[in-house]
């Protein structure tokens, strides 16, 4: 199979996904990894409603407040607001498209996920068609299970597409590269039950802290 290379005339743009319900140390710790081992730039993209997981709690105006003060002073980080501003589900097929007709046809695009979100790939909408957008960043976390990893490759049929970092560039889509990720407990998850019940955690940062204090949410 082949794939399609670009002559890398401009970094790999990289996208990170997610709810970010709250974004936290993590999130931002993720896309930094891309950015550097890549020369990237990282848009986080957060989720207007997400198909495969509960609404989030916080409304799509204080999400995105909270995820533009994470990145204010993380250069190569920025904010898409394209899936806040589409009706209906948030397929991440339908963003990787938009990008692509936005970016052309040359620029390595990438997806950035996490290796349990990769395990559930095939219950994405249309997960076929990712690799041919785009190319796949799988984080993987210090300790994590990677026999998972491996089942979902053979069970799509893309272990041919493993390729190393430095393939990114120079391929605007279709291969899979693993990309060591930040070693944490955080998830939002945590953090929102940390703050119904009146705490604080580490991984909380400051000037979303102060966001969510001002606007007292999850309580």
């Amino acid at each position: 199979m082949g794939f399609a290379c670009s002559p890398a005339l401009r970094p790999p743009l990289v996208v990170l996904g997610g709810t970010f319900d709250p974004v936290h140390r993590t999130h931002i710790a993720l896309a930094l990894s891309a950015r550097d081992a890549l020369g990237a730039e990282v848009r986080l993209i957060p989720n207007a409603d997400p198909p495969h997981r509960a609404r989030p709690i916080a409304d799509g105006s204080h999400r995105l407040a909270m995820l533009r003060l994470a990145v204010a002073d993380q250069p190569g980080l920025s904010v898409d607001t394209r899936e806040l501003e589409r009706s209906g589900p948030s397929y991440m097929v339908d963003t990787l498209l938009s990008l692509r007709a936005e970016i052309g046809e040359q620029r390595s695009l990438c997806l950035l996920l996490g290796s349990d979100a990769f395990a559930g790939i095939a219950r994405w909408h249309r997960w076929q068609r990712l690799v041919d957008v785009a190319n796949l960043l799988i984080a993987i976390r210090p300790g994590a299970d990677e026999s998972l990893v491996m089942d979902t490759l053979r069970s799509c049929d893309w272990m041919q597409r493993q390729r190393l970092l430095e393939d990114v560039a120079s391929n605007r889509s279709g291969v899979i590269v693993f990309l060591p990720m930040p070693t944490s407990e955080d998830s939002s998850t945590t953090l929102r039950a940390a703050l119904a019940s009146g705490s604080r955690e580490a991984s909380m940062l400051p000037a979303v802290a102060a966001y969510i204090d001002q606007h007292r949410l999850y309580r």
